[in-house]
């Protein structure tokens, strides 16, 4: 049960981290994990601190850091590059994005990646994905991509709109079809040559608290 704990407060440090960009306090751990006392909260902090999974600051607000040793496997970086919103193209980061210092950086465990190349994080703006468990403020981790299968969902950029849309995308005969998951919206439907692809979901992160 003590790993149990453990594991779970580590889960909680990662996904907070990704969600808000800086870590949690004791009592915002403790609501989390459903740990009635922050004592104990403290108790399994300071054994992962001796694994050395942690490392914390006591002397500073919310002074506490994963480090790259991780029970679920190695931390991956991925840059978080901006919103996926309509009225703008997406904006599919360039080789250099993982070793540019002005671009905000999130580390994850690689399983979340799924050890996939090009791999970047998009905040979502926006509920027409909301049946989909996709909704406005997640965090969406995104393959570069420029074709997709049928059902997949994805970044596109509508070229005669000049907009950008995150949907299921189809291939259907003589046009394609861009599928909300949101039952108060319509498909939309428009000419192959008119969508460009910019990437594809692989994974979502809830916008916590």
């Amino acid at each position: 049960m003590s790993w149990e704990r453990q594991q779970r407060i580590l889960d909680f440090l990662h996904h907070f981290l990704a969600a808000k960009g800086y870590p949690p306090t004791i009592r915002e751990i403790a609501r989390g994990c459903s740990i009635s006392s922050t004592s104990v909260v403290e108790y399994y902090l300071k054994q992962l601190e001796g694994r050395r999974y942690i490392r914390r600051d006591r002397e500073v607000s919310r002074g506490m850091k994963l480090t790259s040793i991780n029970p679920r496997g190695r931390l991956a970086q991925v840059p978080l590059i901006g919103y996926i919103a309509a009225g703008e193209p997406i904006p599919v980061p360039e080789a250099d994005a993982w070793n540019n210092p002005a671009i905000e950086m999130l580390e994850l465990p690689q399983d979340l990646t799924r050890n996939l190349k090009g791999v970047y994080a998009l905040k979502v703006k926006g509920t027409s994905m909301v049946d989909a468990l996709i909704n406005d403020s997640d965090l969406l981790l995104m393959q570069s991509a420029s074709t997709a299968n049928n059902g997949d969902t994805v970044a596109v950029w509508l070229k005669k709109e000049r907009e950008a849309t995150l949907k299921k995308f189809y291939q259907e005969q003589g046009r394609v079809r861009l599928q909300p998951a949101n039952s108060q919206l319509e498909p939309i439907y428009t000419d192959a040559d008119n969508v460009e692809i910019q990437g594809k979901v692989i994974g979502v992160i809830r916008q916590l608290g």
